[in-house]
Formats: C-alpha cells, structure tokens, sequence
C-alpha cells in the first residue's frame, strides 16, 4: 500500500505545504534534499494529462512541524 493511500489528507504538494506553512517551497525542497523531511511519490493520475508536473509529495505534519522553529535568514545586497 502506498503512502498516499494510507494518509491522503496528510501529503501535499510543495506549493500546497508553502501556502499552509509561509516556508518558501524552495526550503520545502531543500529540507528534502537533505534528509530533514521525506518525499512522496504522487499519484500519477492526479497530474498525468492535465498539464501538472506534480510528481512530488511532501507529509505536512512533518513540513508543520519544521516550520515551527524556521526563521527566513535576511538576504545580503550584492555589493556593486
């Protein structure tokens, strides 16, 4: 059984996950990248033929749980 089947309100795609949380999806994905949250395969008749490319889901009690203690880090201005 998939995960998807098991927790179908729980996974979300990461621009689902960033409009829950205010993380920026591209810290969604980076936090998966390193092993800090898990990735889902989505289910491909949700995307496939209408144009999505959603192929990635993410559990949002674990995106949640992150976001608790995420602080966005202030960007430096490039110096001229």
């Amino acid at each position: 059984m998939e995960p998807a089947d098991l927790y179908p309100d729980d996974l979300v795609y990461a621009h689902e996950a960033s409009a829950a949380t205010g993380v920026p999806e591209p810290v969604i994905r980076k936090w998966a990248s390193r092993g800090k949250i898990s990735r889902y395969k989505g289910d491909p008749r949700q995307y496939s033929g209408h144009g999505h490319e959603y192929k990635t889901m993410y559990a949002l009690p674990e995106i949640q749980e992150r976001a608790a203690q995420y602080r966005p880090t202030p960007q430096r201005a490039r110096a001229a």
